[in-house]
């Protein structure tokens, strides 16, 4: 959905008397409200896979009674354009993804190799079919934050005051442990922080807790957020970073959107494809010859892409992007 953004961006500029609104799964509310641009957040009810095919007409004749003329459809699925097509939605476009002839009538075609970026492929869908998207890089994304919200979420949580602004750890990776710098390095990192008068708040889901409570083991007044905030109270949090530091995770791409000073730890994925995008946040990979390796688990079961990327290079890397010359 970050990815989006810069697509989003330039449709509202396109027309400034349309409205533009976003059709999601319904846990992404909270950053789809913060996304400029954006008019209404749209529920979308479908999970990963799911067909169901009569759901998705009558999720399309509810949009057709909303009188859309245009729908962008992101996802390369079949699946994804059933709807606008019921809704009869005059143009559809999106890219041909999975022979989608018929079902989308604005048709671009993709080279993957030429157009590496996520974002860039997105953007590209606001021009016209055929026009390189390699001549029109995206803008960075952009998210933002809600003063009054990040008070009301300061009390709610009990989180003290703070004279500088925390360094935030995020340890999570949904796709597996070949993802996730460990956790004695994020500790040693946020051990470091709190020596220095810096306090630390670990912010991810609720299946991370376990990860930041590991995390709280070695760094005791570190704050363990994981499963206590929604997208929207996370943003929010994140806004005040004097620095994250992250796997290549969704809340990566929030920190670089938020332009708060980011390292990102890659091991066995690549930022090649969706790197975070900022001037203020680096990728920072060890290049070994085994990575990436795309793998759930490491493969020869040793790792070495992440703990051989120490806790000193990672707090080295973020200092460079908190200096004045990085923003």
């Amino acid at each position: 959905m970050i990815m989006s953004q810069p697509l989003l961006a330039r449709l509202a500029a396109q027309d400034p008397g349309a409205c533009v609104d976003v059709l999601a799964p319904g846990w992404t509310a909270g950053l789809c409200a913060r996304l400029p641009g954006v008019g209404a957040c749209l529920s979308s009810p479908f999970g990963h896979g799911e067909l169901k095919l009569l759901e998705r007409f009558r999720l399309g004749r509810s949009l057709a009674r909303r009188g859309y003329q245009r729908v962008y459809v992101l996802p390369n699925s079949i699946k994804s354009a059933l709807a606008p097509w019921f809704a009869g939605i005059p143009a559809r476009v999106g890219y041909i993804g999975e022979s989608r002839y018929g079902l989308l009538n604005g048709l671009h075609s993709l080279d993957k190799l030429a157009v590496p970026r996520m974002v860039d492929r997105y953007y590209a869908l606001g021009f016209a079919p055929g026009e390189a998207p390699a001549l029109h890089p995206a803008p960075d994304p952009v998210l933002r934050a809600d003063p009054d919200a990040l008070a009301a979420s300061l009390a709610r949580l009990a989180i003290p005051s703070f004279d500088q602004g925390p360094l935030v750890l995020c340890p999570g990776a949904e796709f597996g442990p070949a993802k996730r710098w460990p956790v004695r390095h994020f500790a040693a990192a946020a051990a470091h922080a709190l020596r220095q008068g810096v306090p630390v708040w670990i912010l991810g889901s609720a299946k991370d807790r376990g990860v930041a409570d590991a995390i709280v083991a070695g760094a005791a007044q570190s704050i363990n957020l994981c499963g206590r905030t929604d997208l929207s109270e996370a943003i929010d949090l994140m806004s005040v970073a004097s620095g994250v530091i992250t796997n290549d995770s969704g809340l990566m791409h929030m920190a670089a959107a938020l332009r708060v000073p980011t390292v990102a730890v890659f091991g066995s994925s690549s930022a090649q494809f969706t790197p975070p995008l900022s001037p203020r946040a680096r990728a920072l990979s060890l290049g070994l010859a085994c990575s990436p390796c795309f793998a759930r688990e490491c493969p020869l079961g040793h790792l070495d892409c992440l703990e051989g990327l120490l806790p000193e290079q990672v707090l080295d890397a973020l200092a460079a992007m908190q200096a004045p010359t990085a923003q």
